[in-house]
């Protein structure tokens, strides 16, 4: 058997059934195998980044493996912010590049290159990847397949990076010869729950806090099932954004730099943080970690003990465990203890009421675009968001369904993410509607993929807020730089979308105002792609934004000083 050939069939084996990436010399082999397998579909990207965002949006969706090829060279290196955007984000992917034959490579020899486009991919990836090699005998194959999956999908998920040489690719093996890795297997952890109950009945004013974690354990309807029967509030961070049921009551949305008042009143005067799968970065707590829930005692879950290792507060609680198994064992016997948080959960919902996302129900107001937008679209949909404002806009006025999903870029906060990561989950789903949500920075990175949507009929829709300027960075400049807008507003100009689309190919509208918005409804629902362009006056800002060196209940604009210290039930923080 070919190792191209190989290759192909244990992926199909794998569970994977679509792979992402863009032709080239030194994938021939792998992507005339890939076309040649049965059940394995090859997608054709219009550029190596859009595949590689394309695999994460697959992977994303199924909470499995996902893969993306990419020759060697500029094609290896344009993959660089996609397994970037997987490590930190932890999704589990494979991606394959080409490499120049054994022969040719340079190997220890002191000259830059050898071969046509040689490039050492593995040496230039291995810090934002759980595993990294080059296979250099065609005998490694299924061992390093086996191993490279293992790895991306034991614990903590994450990227894994194969390079495979032409004449390894083209190689013929028997495959009754090769050696297979041993996958270890996890250990089972029982977690104690009797501190945890404890703490729960003890305390007075807890708040759930739901990470990305809980989504990527596959525990998003345990999370909700405890939420409910504790009937405490709930926050959570921007990656947690769609493990949380939104219709529960006590749901504040999104905490930190960025989040909701109510949420982030939540978690000021809380006494007790659960927190479930979030690193808690410095978007979340604020630059001033002395401030973060300072009267409260502080829980951490996640299965990964270098963030536990970073500690928050001294006294925090650290456990090291996989979330779901965390939550169903903590399940299993909360009906031992009696709780009751009404008095708390109705001062949670009165920050909820006062303060809304948006500021007023105007087309002028981004906020309540989103918001209005949440209404038009449909159960199963899956929301893609950009990086920027849009993001921001998304994540906090947003309201998610039961069955919808949210998907962004958050470590690596990548720009021209969401079209391409909406075209591997509009595959991934093919029954769902898929919407990429973007502002114009972002549409203009990674526009070449609009043709694939044409190509291949994808029900995906483009949604471009466009403000004509690089919004979030614009503020920064009216805030630090005496609004010198180089390269935001001065030294940037948007295209003419509708125009663009319509270049490729497909329908579209510019929306101006709420009631163009609400027709829109039919074309949004259609099962066939769509570019939305909605006309935002130049000058938008996200709201409510945490400064630096102040507690993330003291956003900005600043609530009149009686209103805060009515709304605060510790004291307001000072600085030491």
């Amino acid at each position: 058997m070919k190792v191209s050939d190989y290759v192909a069939r244990f992926l199909l084996q794998n569970g994977c059934t679509h792979v992402f990436g863009y032709q080239g010399g030194a994938v021939t082999h792998l992507i005339d195998s890939f076309y040649r397998c049965p059940g394995l579909r090859f997608v054709g990207c219009c550029h190596e980044q859009g595949a590689s965002f394309a695999a994460e949006g697959w992977a994303r969706v199924n909470n499995s493996l996902d893969v993306a090829i990419a020759t060697s060279g500029p094609g290896a290196t344009n993959l660089i912010t996609g397994i970037g955007s997987a490590y930190f984000d932890s999704i589990p992917c494979l991606y394959l590049t080409g490499q120049v034959n054994t022969y040719e490579y340079k190997d220890s020899l002191r000259v830059r290159q050898l071969g046509f486009q040689e490039t050492d991919i593995v040496s230039i990836v291995k810090p934002i990847v759980k595993y990294a090699a080059r296979v250099t005998c065609a005998q490694d194959i299924r061992y390093e397949l086996e191993k490279a999956a293992a790895i991306a999908l034991l614990g903590r998920h994450g990227p894994v990076l194969l390079d495979l040489p032409m004449n390894i690719q083209r190689a013929e093996i028997d495959e009754e010869q090769l050696t297979g890795y041993n996958i270890p297997k996890p250990a089972k952890r029982t977690v104690e729950t009797d501190t945890i109950l404890h703490l729960l009945g003890n305390s007075r004013r807890p708040v759930l806090l739901a990470g990305g974690g809980v989504r990527l354990a596959g525990a998003a309807e345990v999370f909700n099932r405890v939420a409910k029967r504790l009937s405490a509030p709930v926050i959570c961070s921007l990656m947690g954004r769609d493990a949380v049921d939104n219709t529960l009551p006590g749901f504040c949305g999104m905490l930190g730099a960025y989040g909701l008042r109510s949420a982030n009143l939540a978690a000021a005067n809380c006494d007790l943080l659960l927190c479930l799968g979030s690193r808690l970065d410095t978007r979340q707590t604020g630059t001033l970690p002395g401030s973060f829930t300072r009267e409260a005692k502080l829980i951490r879950v996640d299965i990964d003990a270098n963030e536990l290792d970073h500690k928050i507060k001294p006294d925090e609680l650290s456990i090291q465990a996989d979330v779901k198994d965390f939550l169903v064992q903590l399940e299993q016997r909360l009906d031992s203890i009696t709780f009751n948080y009404s008095d708390w959960m109705k001062t949670v919902q009165g920050w909820q009421a006062r303060y809304p996302s948006y500021a007023k129900p105007e087309f002028s107001d981004p906020n309540y675009i989103i918001c209005e937008l949440s209404k038009l679209l449909q159960p199963s949909d899956i929301i893609c968001l950009d990086v920027g404002q849009n993001q921001m806009w998304g994540a906090q006025s947003l309201t998610l369904a039961r069955g919808q999903r949210l998907l962004t870029c958050g470590g690596m906060g990548a720009m021209g993410f969401s079209l391409p990561c909406a075209i591997g989950a509009a595959f991934a789903a093919p029954e769902s509607n898929v919407i990429a949500l973007m502002g114009d920075g972002g549409a203009q990175m990674n526009s070449q993929e609009l043709q694939l949507l044409v190509r291949e009929k994808l029900p995906v829709k483009v949604i471009v807020l466009n403000n004509r300027s690089l919004g979030m960075i614009r503020h920064f400049q009216e805030m630090y730089f005496d609004a010198r807008y180089c390269a935001t507003v001065k030294d940037y100009s948007p295209p003419d979308f509708c125009a663009l689309a319509n270049a490729y190919g497909l329908e579209s509208t510019r929306i101006t105002d709420m009631e163009n918005l609400y027709k829109s409804r039919a074309m949004l629902t259609a099962k066939r792609p769509a570019l939305l362009e909605l006309v935002l006056p130049q000058e938008t800002y996200v709201f409510p934004k945490l400064s630096v060196n102040r507690p993330i209940e003291e956003q900005e604009p600043p609530l009149p000083r009686e209103e805060f210290l009515n709304a605060m039930i510790i004291p307001p923080y000072t600085a030491n």
